[in-house]
């Protein structure tokens, strides 16, 4: 039940479409939705409409039967009757970035003969079907491309090809070969400079323009570009550098013959001026240029000191010199031998044109120049002398060899900075033969320098007695001079040390006397020092005994005149004989006074001992008491009181 249900709802909505469509389609009503175009086919004409198309006509542009060129844009159309319409609705044709659209036309005019693509016409980028027929569009591949984005193709007139956006990386140049164009001019290897084609992106205006088919002279630079394969084939290849220290010197195969700028004396080929056929007067400086391989050639030349070697395993980084071996020659004597040379050039840049023009490149200008010259050069001067005479005079014939080349290569426009000879390799024989000869000269001189040596000795033996002798005589009249300097040296002694005595006692009595100088300036200046100084005291202790005085007197006075004033006070508020008692009591106890006498003397008879007698006796005996106690007193800390006795007799 539940796989009916199912049945069911899908079925319905399949059937309501199938009857939607074709009750608008009876009705003539087509509807095209907004991803698609309707390509139209006519079934059948009514009576007086064209009925046929014309020959080799594929696509109907008067209202004829067949496929029409119009297509239907999104949106409701109406009058397409079923039975005389058929709409295909067709999705719009997409081209994604980094493509571009080719397209080939299956109806229109026939290209003309010998072309192979057809022209670009005005037809909304081939959107317009109709209009790209009645203008006249040609069938076949097409000039024109669409980039990136959607369009409405009648795919009943064209068919689209995707092709890749051509890319030139950094560093690199495209070498251009168009496939349509107008043929070569005669001696020519490469087409006519067209300008206005956008880098070959606009081919119509490249074949309107005159264009060629074939190697461009043109190329392209690094870059992204709309080119139609169809047209144009792209070879990538490297910049041509010229490192420093070179100069690029170009050779060009392409052109016009131009003026021959090299003058009259150079008669080894034409030196012409830039963007002319043959070698151009201007080379290249150092850096990086977009040259067509297949048009230009650009020859390096070093214009810097270049080094060659004669010499075998050594060769310059440049390896113009990999082909130089050591140079054998045979002297006059009939010895081959071996030579290490060096040859230093200079090209100068101005120069550096004629060479190429001469030479064609660096390795022929050694091969025909170089080599031959300075090989033919050694092997003549070896032959003018022995192979010693040869060695011994080294540098007189790299100094000749120098200048002898250097006038050489100037004639090829070269300047020759040195020649150098490095290692001469005699014959092992002829080198024995010398050693040994040297071997006996060397000997020979020993033994005339042993022979001179014992003469040497003999001479120098007797000179030595004689000098032995001599040496005694010598010593006795060195003696006699050593005494004679003793004895002068003893009085010159005694002479300096009575001088000296006499100076050390004048020295002595100069340093008394100034001691004794300074001695008494040193007493008067402490006297006058000591007087000022007692004078300053006694100033100041006046002084501080007038300051001392006249404040103690103002103390007292101050004293005085408040005592008086409290007295004042005191008798007004006591009474006169009152404040008297007072004070008087004040005083009694302030200072101890002794109202009852310490020994009281009466007037009692002299039996009973108290008459005046005894009453002296009794003081006498008072005073030696307490002059006793005052001498013990002494030993004590004076916080004992002592005893008041009060001895009544």
């Amino acid at each position: 039940m539940n796989l009916l249900l199912a049945f069911w709802w899908v079925l319905i909505p399949i059937v309501l479409l199938i009857f939607y469509r074709f009750f608008f389609r009876i009705f003539g009503v087509v509807i095209v939705p907004e991803d698609r175009i309707g390509l139209v086919t006519k079934k059948f004409v009514l009576t007086g409409e064209n009925r046929a198309l014309p020959d080799g006509r594929i696509i109907a542009v008067n209202g004829e039967a067949g496929f029409q060129a119009q297509t239907l844009a999104p949106g409701l159309h109406l009058w397409k009757w079923i039975w005389q319409y058929e709409v295909k609705l067709q999705p719009l044709t997409v081209i994604p970035p980094g493509k571009i659209g080719l397209l080939i036309a299956k109806d229109g005019n026939e290209l003309p003969t010998g072309a192979i693509l057809a022209r670009r016409v005005d037809c909304d980028s081939f959107q317009d079907a109709e209009k790209f027929i009645r203008n006249h569009g040609q069938k076949g591949r097409q000039t024109a491309y669409i980039t990136a984005g959607s369009y409405r193709i009648n795919a009943f007139l064209f068919e689209v090809e995707l092709a890749d956006i051509t890319h030139i990386n950094e560093n690199k140049v495209g070498i251009v070969t168009t496939q349509d164009g107008m043929p070569l001019r005669d001696g020519q290897i490469a087409g006519s400079n067209v300008h206005g084609h956008n880098n070959f992106q606009d081919a119509d205006a490249f074949l309107q323009n005159g264009g060629n088919r074939g190697l461009q002279p043109q190329v392209i630079l690094a870059g992204s570009y709309n080119l139609n394969p169809w047209f144009v084939q792209i070879e990538e290849t490297f910049m041509t550098e010229i490192p420093i220290g070179n100069v690029g010197v170009v050779i060009s195969y392409y052109g016009e013959d131009g003026a021959d700028l090299s003058g009259a004396e150079f008669k080894h080929g034409n030196i012409v001026g830039k963007g002319f056929k043959g070698v151009w007067a201007e080379p290249l400086g150092p850096g990086k240029y977009p040259i067509n391989k297949y048009t230009m050639r650009v020859e390096l030349v070093p214009t810097t000191n270049l080094v060659l070697n004669w010499a075998s395993a050594r060769s310059e980084s440049h390896q113009l010199d990999k082909n130089l071996s050591t140079i054998t020659v045979r002297s006059k004597d009939g010895f081959p031998f071996n030579l290490d040379v060096s040859q230093i050039i200079h090209i100068p840049t101005n120069e550096a044109p004629k060479v190429i023009a001469r030479f064609g490149n660096m390795n022929n200008l050694v091969s025909q120049v170089l080599e031959p010259t300075i090989g033919n050069y050694f092997r003549n001067s070896a032959q003018d002398a022995d192979v010693i005479n040869f060695l011994t005079s080294r540098k007189e014939r790299q100094d000749s060899a120098k200048q002898h080349i250097g006038k050489v290569l100037a004639e090829y426009n070269v300047f020759g900075v040195d020649t150098l000879i490095g290692d001469i390799v005699p014959p092992d024989s002829l080198m024995k033969t010398l050693t040994d000869r040297k071997l006996a000269e060397e000997q020979k001189m020993t033994f005339e320098t042993q022979r001179l040596a014992q003469e040497t000795r003999q001479k120098l033996e007797k000179e030595t007695s004689i000098a032995d002798m001599q040496r005694e005589i010598v010593k006795a009249d060195q003696g006699v001079l050593i005494a004679q300097r003793i004895a002068d040296a003893s009085v010159k002694k005694a002479e300096g040390e009575a001088t000296s005595v006499k100076i050390q006692a004048g020295a002595e009595a100069e340093r008394l006397k100034t001691i004794a100088n300074a001695d008494a300036q040193k007493t008067k200046v402490l006297a006058e020092a000591e007087a000022e100084k007692v004078k300053m005291l006694a100033n100041a202790e006046a002084e501080k005994i007038s300051v001392t005085g006249d404040a103690e007197a103002a103390k007292i006075l101050a004293i005085g005149k408040s005592s008086a004033e409290a007295y004042k006070l005191a008798v007004e508020a006591m009474g006169g004989d009152n404040f008297t008692k007072l004070k008087v009591t004040e005083a009694i106890g302030r200072d101890r006074i002794k109202i009852i006498p310490d020994v009281l003397i009466n007037g009692g008879a002299e039996g009973s001992g108290g008459g005046p007698i005894s009453g002296l006796l009794g003081l006498q005996l008072l005073e030696q008491v307490q002059k006793q106690q005052n001498g013990n007193g002494n030993h004590h800390n004076g916080s004992q009181k002592p005893e008041d006795p009060t001895t009544q007799i």
